[in-house]
C-alpha cells in the first residue's frame, strides 16, 4: 500500500496523475555478495579507495540490476560513466542500499566495474554514521553475479587524495558538515578507472572487512534478522538517485589577471612564478560538485574557496552582491597539479557556494586553466506549483524560497547544505509541507518521518536531528515530530504509515506528563530549551505541547486509542485554561509569557491563538496586537517579536484567526532579501551566519495556503477548503498538486466584484469561504462572482 501511495504522483493538471518513482524495491532477503576492504589500511581512519573489477560479457543486457552499498560513501562507474552514489544516510540498523542498472554503459566484451569509496574518519559530518570502511555489491540475479564483491575484486589506497583536517581561523561559526579535500595529481592513480596499471597504481586484492572474526560467513551482507557479527543490517533506500545536472559555472567578478577575466568561458593560461585569484560568482547559490580541469602547471597549488557570501574585516557581508576587497570564508579544496594533460579535480561530496574562488601558485611551469563545469546535485524535485500575481516582488520571493527548498533537500532534509547538512525536525516539517504542496512529492517526507522515529531515545523523545553520529535533545523538536507526523496525514493518502508510526509517538507525549505540574503548566525541560522566555510555568512551552497533544488526539481517535485521545484533549484543555486564568492581561489583552506578567512575546500570543487557550472572540484583536505592537495598547508594552523560522507560526496563526488580509504585511523581511542580493533564505535576519536555511523559506507555503488559501479539508487530502486572501492583490494565478491532480485558483479584482475560476481534480469536492460565507465545490472548473472583500482596504 505504502509503495503504491509514493509512486503517486502529485498532478501537475486537473485529473492528471503520474508515477514519481518506480515501484519501491523490497528488502533483499538473500545476499551473496561480501563486505569487502583493503587488506592492510585502517578501518576506521580516514582514506580514499579504488575498487574495480573486470567482467566479460557477451551481448549488451538490455537490464543489469545491482545493489550497491558502502562505508561510508562511494560513486560508481561502468567503463568510466558514473552511474550513481551512495548509500542514503541512515543508522547501522537500518543500513541503506542502492539499486542500478547498470545497462546503459555496458557492452560486448570486457567492461570495468569500478568504484571510490571513501571514510571521512573523524573528520566525518555529524550526519555521517559509520562503522568502518567497506564496499558491497550484489548482482540481482545469476546474470548479474558476476560482480558480486568477494576475493575477485581488487582494491588499491589512493595515496594521492585526503581530507584537509579543520583548522581555527578566526572563523569560529559552528561548522558540522564535511572537510575540505587535497588531491596531489602526483601521487594519484589517473587511470584507476581502466584495466591495467600505472606508475600511481597500488592494485591489490580485496578482502574481507571483517578481520576480526573467525567465522567465514560474518562478510556477508545480511537483511534483518540474522545473528552475524558485521554490523550494516541492510534496508533498502526507498529515495531515488539525487539529481546529477550541468549548471552554468558562473562568471569571473574579480581577478588580478586579465588573462582569466573570461574563464570559464575561455581557457585562461597563468605564468610561471606568479601569484593569481580568480573569483567566480555564480549567481545564485548552488550545490553540487566543481569539475576544474588544468593541464601543465607541475610543481604549482590551487587552492578553491566556496562562500555563501564574502566577508569584509570585521567578518560582516553587507549585501551578498558586493565583491570589491572582499574575503572568502568558508570551505577549501587543494589541487596540486603534476604538469600532466587534462587533469580534474572534483570533491567526492557535494559543495555549496554562490562564490567560487580559484587562488593559483605556480613555479616553473605555466598553468593552463583548461574549463571548470558545474554539476547541480540535490534531491530530484520538479516544481509542480505555481505562483503569479501583479506583484513581481512574490516572484522574487516564490524564487529564492523554491531555490532554498531544493538546496536544503538531498538524501535527507538538511537545515543548511552549506554549515550542517544535518536533518533536524523543526526544519524538517516546514520542509516537509513545502514539499506536500510545490513539487506534490511526498518520498523525503517519510524518509525523515521513519529515521525521527528511529531516533527515540529509552526517555520516550527522539532526538533533535537525525541521522547523527553525536546526540542531541531538543525537547520541543520531538513535539514537532508529532505535528509533522498529523501533518502528513493531511496531505498524503497514506494510513498505513500513520498507523505504523502513531506508537512512538505515545512516549514522547508521556515524556512531558512526566514534567508536568498539577495544573497543566510544563515544568523547566532538560537539554537544550529552543523557546522564547522563562522556562519554568513558560506559557509558550505548555501551549506548544497543548497544540501538540490537540493534533495527537484527532490521529488517535483515528487510527489508535480513542482512551488515548479523550486523556490528551483533557489534559489539553486543562492546561489551556491554566495558562488563560494565570497568564491573561484583560488590560493589555494579550497573555504574558508566565504567570508573573513581567514579559510579552509574539510567540506565546501566537500559540495562544493556535490552541484557542484564547478564546476564538479575542484572537482576532490579539493578532492586530501582534502585527501592530502598541498600536491601541495602554500602557505599552514590548513584546518578544519572532524571527524567520517562527514566523512560520505567526503565519498559521493569521490564518487560523481570520486575519489572513494581513499577512502581506509579514512578509517585508522577504521583500528585502533579493534587493540586499540574498538568492536563497537566511537563517537569521543580519547578522546571520547561515545564507541558505529552509526553516525561513516558508513564504512559498504560505502564498498558496494563505493568500490562495488552499487547505486539505480532510484526511489524504480527499477533499478541500479555499479560503483566499488576496490583500491589496489585483490578481493572482495559482497551481497546487494534490493526490488527485491539480487544484487551480484565479482571482481578479474588478472595482466591487471579486472574480474566482477555481478548478478541481475530478472526484473532489470542498467548500470556498469567502466574506464568511461558504460556498460549495465540485470537481471540474466552475466561477464565482463574490463582493470584494471589505477587509481589503484595511489592508493597505
Amino acid at each position: 500500500m505504502i509503495a503504491a501511495i509514493l509512486a503517486l504522483l502529485f498532478a501537475g493538471s486537473p485529473g492528471q496523475t503520474e508515477s514519481i518513482a518506480s515501484p519501491q524495491p523490497s528488502a533483499r532477503q538473500s545476499w551473496t555478495a561480501e563486505w569487502i576492504s583493503h587488506p592492510t589500511a585502517e578501518l576506521r581512519a580516514s582514506g580514499v579507495y579504488h575498487y574495480r573489477k573486470v567482467i566479460e560479457l557477451s551481448a549488451k543486457p538490455e537490464h543489469f540490476w545491482v545493489e550497491a552499498s558502502a562505508d561510508n560513501h562511494f560513486v560508481l562507474y561502468v567503463n568510466g560513466v558514473r552511474m550513481g552514489e551512495g548509500p542514503a544516510k541512515s543508522d547501522l540498523a537500518h543500513w541503506h542500499y542502492e539499486r542500478l542498472d547498470l545497462a546503459s554503459a555496458l557492452h560486448t566484451g570486457d567492461n570495468v566495474i569500478a568504484a571510490t569509496v571513501w571514510n571521512f574518519g573523524i573528520y566525518a559530518p555529524l550526519a555521517v554514521i559509520s562503522d568502518r570502511t567497506a564496499f558491497l555489491l550484489q548482482g540481482d540475479g545469476p546474470a548479474e553475479s558476476l560482480v558480486d564483491t568477494n576475493s575477485t575484486w581488487q582494491v588499491e589506497e589512493e595515496l594521492g587524495q585526503d581530507f584537509i583536517p579543520r583548522v581555527g581561523n578566526g572563523f569560529m561559526f559552528y561548522w558540522a558538515a564535511d572537510p575540505g579535500e587535497q588531491l596531489n595529481a602526483r601521487l594519484y592513480d589517473w587511470k584507476w578507472k581502466e584495466t591495467g596499471s600505472s606508475a600511481s597504481s597500488h592494485w591489490v586484492g580485496a578482502t574481507s572487512a571483517m578481520r576480526e572474526t573467525i567465522y567465514p560467513k560474518d562478510d556477508v551482507a545480511v537483511p534483518w534478522g540474522r545473528d552475524v557479527h558485521n554490523r550494516w543490517v541492510m534496508d533498502p533506500d526507498q529515495l531515488p538517485q539525487m539529481e546529477y545536472s550541468v549548471v552554468s559555472a558562473g562568471k569571473v567578478v574579480r581577478t588580478n589577471l586579465p588573462a582569466a577575466q573570461q574563464f570559464p568561458a575561455q581557457p585562461a593560461v597563468i605564468p610561471p612564478h606568479t601569484e593569481t585569484e580568480i573569483l567566480i560568482d555564480s549567481g545564485v547559490m548552488v550545490a553540487g560538485f566543481p569539475e576544474l580541469t588544468v593541464s601543465g602547471g607541475n610543481g604549482s597549488s590551487i587552492t578553491l574557496g566556496y562562500a555563501e557570501a564574502l566577508y569584509d574585516t570585521h567578518l560582516r557581508r553587507g549585501n551578498r552582491n558586493e565583491t570589491g576587497d572582499r574575503q572568502v570564508l568558508g570551505q577549501f579544496d587543494k589541487f596540486l597539479p603534476d604538469g600532466g594533460e587534462s587533469r580534474t579535480f572534483a570533491p567526492l561530496w557535494f559543495r555549496t557556494w554562490r562564490y567560487f574562488q580559484i587562488k593559483v601558485k605556480t613555479e616553473d611551469q605555466p598553468l593552463s586553466l583548461d574549463s571548470m563545469h558545474v554539476n547541480f546535485s540535490a534531491f530530484p524535485f520538479e516544481q509542480r506549483a505555481t505562483f503569479t500575481s501583479n506583484d513581481p516582488q512574490l516572484a522574487a520571493i516564490w524564487e529564492i524560497c523554491w531555490r532554498t527548498a531544493r538546496l536544503g533537500a538531498h538524501d535527507t532534509y538538511m537545515d543548511t547544505p552549506f554549515w550542517e547538512q544535518l536533518q533536524y525536525i523543526d526544519d524538517t516539517r516546514i520542509q516537509a509541507l513545502i514539499s506536500y504542496t510545490v513539487p506534490g512529492d511526498p518520498r523525503l517526507a517519510l524518509q525523515a518521518l521513519h529515521a525521527f522515529d528511529r531516533s527515540r531515545i529509552p526517555d520516550g523523545i527522539t532526538q533533535s536531528r537525525y541521522p547523527a553520529s553525536l546526540q542531541q535533545f531538543i525537547p520541543l523538536f520531538s513535539l514537532s515530530y508529532v505535528d509533522m507526523l498529523h501533518d502528513y496525514w493531511l496531505y498524503v493518502p497514506d494510513e498505513d504509515t500513520v498507523r505504523t508510526l502513531l506508537p512512538g509517538t505515545r512516549p514522547v507525549l508521556e515524556w512531558f506528563f512526566e514534567r508536568q505540574y498539577d495544573d497543566g503548566f510544563l515544568k523547566a525541560l532538560p537539554y537544550s530549551s529552543f523557546s522564547h522566555g522563562p522556562q519554568d510555568r513558560s506559557a509558550l512551552n505548555t501551549l506548544t505541547f497543548v497544540e501538540t497533544l490537540q493534533q495527537a488526539a484527532d490521529l488517535e481517535e483515528k487510527f489508535g486509542d480513542k482512551y488515548l485521545a479523550n486523556k490528551y484533549r483533557m489534559i489539553a484543555s486543562k492546561a489551556s485554561q491554566t495558562v488563560y486564568r494565570t497568564c491573561w492581561n484583560a488590560k493589555l489583552g494579550l497573555l504574558a509569557d508566565s504567570p508573573e506578567q513581567d514579559r510579552y512575546s509574539q510567540h506565546t500570543n501566537i500559540y495562544g491563538v493556535l490552541t484557542d487557550a484564547i478564546p476564538a472572540s479575542e484572537q482576532a484583536g490579539v493578532m492586530r496586537k501582534i502585527l501592530a505592537p502598541n498600536e491601541g495598547v495602554e500602557p505599552a508594552v514590548k513584546l518578544a517579536p519572532v524571527d524567520l523560522h517562527s514566523q512560520f507560526y505567526l503565519s498559521r496563526a493569521i490564518d487560523k484567526s481570520g486575519v489572513g488580509e494581513d499577512y502581506m504585511k509579514t512578509i517585508e523581511p522577504w521583500r528585502q532579501m533579493p534587493a540586499n542580493g540574498f538568492t536563497t533564505t537566511p537563517e537569521f535576519a543580519d547578522p546571520t551566519r547561515s545564507d541558505t536555511h529552509a526553516w525561513s523559506a516558508h513564504p512559498i507555503y504560505d502564498l498558496l495556503t494563505i493568500v490562495a488559501g488552499i487547505h486539505p479539508a480532510s484526511a489524504g487530502f480527499a477533499s478541500v477548503r479555499i479560503a483566499p486572501n488576496p490583500g491589496t492583490l489585483e490578481h493572482f494565478d495559482v497551481s497546487m498538486p494534490t493526490p488527485k491532480g491539480a487544484i487551480s485558483v484565479r482571482y481578479r479584482h474588478d472595482g466591487q466584484k471579486a472574480l474566482f475560476t477555481i478548478s478541481l481534480p475530478k472526484g473532489m469536492n470542498g467548500t470556498f469561504v469567502w466574506a464568511g460565507q461558504q460556498h460549495q465545490l465540485r470537481g471540474g472548473e466552475q466561477e464565482l462572482v463574490l463582493a470584494a472583500n471589505p477587509q481589503r482596504a484595511s489592508a493597505n
